[in-house]
């Protein structure tokens, strides 16, 4: 999460960001939470309902048929001007921020480290798939997690398929940066360039700490 948050967020403190909220100009509407859940990709739909489901009548749940509508857009289209601001408050709520986790497992964790061990992955190789899934989905266009697999597939062999690991991830992380050149909003790709790339090179296939790394120009250090 520290990982992910440095890139996301700009900063390790990743449980900062339960009550992270704006509008990036990416064309997903608002991003916000621990993992940038979007109101125009369905996953912040999916969190508010979540939270809905076990706080009836919470500060959110009042949004769920805007949220609705907006679904698949960039509008703000009966979420503005308070919801941000309740989104904070919501965020002070601990119901709500074990409804960020869970989703953020559900979505994006848990199936990127299943993937990972199936592909006979370590560590490293888990987070790479994490941090692909967290920015752009599993869907099934040119650009999501799996269709970024297909194309590394395409020139090596993970470990599970008898290749060698630190290829494999070489050719993973060029298919992600070419996913990552397709968009405007992601074409900085110094979370791939700077940060993974620097413990693969350096053989650091388990993530053991201490990680040094940068992420858009800024140093971070795990001790």
């Amino acid at each position: 999460m520290k990982l992910v948050s440095s890139a996301e967020n700009s900063s390790l403190d990743w449980k900062a960001q339960y009550q992270y909220i704006e509008d990036i100009g990416d064309g997903r509407g608002y991003t916000a939470g621990i993992i940038g859940f979007c109101s125009g990709t369905g996953d912040m739909l999916d969190l508010v309902e979540l939270y809905a489901d076990r706080k009836p009548g919470n500060v959110l749940a009042k949004y769920l048929p805007a949220l609705r509508r907006v679904d698949g857009t960039d509008s703000h289209s009966g979420l503005d001007p308070n919801f941000p601001g309740d989104w904070r408050k919501a965020a002070r709520d601990t119901a709500f921020q074990q409804a960020q986790n869970d989703e953020r497992d559900r979505v994006y964790f848990n199936p990127a480290v299943r993937q990972g061990k199936a592909d006979g992955l370590r560590t490293l190789g888990q987070f790479t798939y994490y941090d692909a899934i967290v920015m752009h989905g599993d869907g099934g266009d040119p650009t999501s997690f799996g269709s970024i697999r297909k194309r590394a597939l395409r020139q090596a062999k993970p470990p599970a398929q008898g290749g060698d690991e630190t290829t494999y991830l070489n050719a993973f992380l060029d298919a992600r940066v070419w996913a990552m050149k397709q968009e405007e909003a992601h074409s900085d790709t110094s979370r791939v360039d700077t940060e993974q790339r620097v413990f693969l090179r350096k053989g650091n296939l388990d993530l053991n700490p201490p990680l040094d790394w940068k992420v858009y120009g800024d140093s971070y250090h795990i001790g």
